[in-house]
C-alpha cells in the first residue's frame, strides 16, 4: 500500500490552551470543513474528547455521499492528538495534530498519512488536489476565527 503525506502548519494568535481547546471540541470540526463537503457529525460515543472517542460523520466527495468513522487514538492535551479513519473512503487516514507554544501564540501542525483506492493515479488526479483545497480552506477559516476570537 503506497502512503502519501500532507503536511501543514499555521501560527494562531492565541495561547496554547485556547488553541488546543478549540480543536478539542468536535463541534468545531464542521466550522473548519469546506461547505462543499456538506460535512455533518452523526454520532459520538462520548461527549468529551479522549483516546477511544469514535466520531461518525457523513460528507460528500465530488457529490458522492460518504460515511466516515474516526477514532481518537492518541490524546495528549494540550500538545497532541491523533485521529485515524476506521471506516471511510481512504484505505488509510492518520491525522496527527500537534500544538506548540510560541510565546503567546500557538503553532499548529498537521501531518496526514493516507492511502487511496486506485493508487497513484487516483492520488494525482483527485485526492492530492482535494486534500490541498481542504487544508487551504481550513487555514483561511482558522485565520478568520482566531482573528476575531
Amino acid at each position: 500500500m503506497r502512503r502519501f503525506i500532507h503536511d501543514a502548519e499555521q501560527l494562531l494568535p492565541k495561547p496554547l490552551e485556547i488553541a488546543f481547546a478549540f480543536f478539542s471540541d468536535p463541534g468545531n470540526l464542521q466550522r473548519i470543513t469546506p461547505p462543499w463537503l456538506e460535512f455533518e457529525i452523526l454520532a459520538l460515543n462520548d461527549t468529551e474528547m479522549r483516546a477511544g472517542l469514535l466520531i461518525d460523520y457523513r460528507l460528500r466527495i465530488h457529490g458522492i455521499p460518504v460515511r466516515w468513522q474516526s477514532e481518537i487514538t492518541i490524546w495528549d492535551p494540550p500538545h497532541r492528538f491523533v485521529d485515524e479513519q476506521r471506516r471511510g473512503p481512504y484505505r488509510l487516514w492518520i491525522h496527527d495534530h500537534t500544538f506548540e507554544a510560541r510565546g503567546s501564540d500557538t503553532l499548529v501542525r498537521d501531518h496526514v498519512q493516507y492511502a487511496v483506492h486506485g493508487g497513484v493515479l487516483a492520488q494525482k488526479l483527485f485526492v492530492e488536489r482535494d486534500v490541498g483545497r481542504i487544508f487551504e480552506f481550513r487555514q483561511q477559516k482558522l485565520e478568520e476565527i482566531f482573528a476575531t476570537a
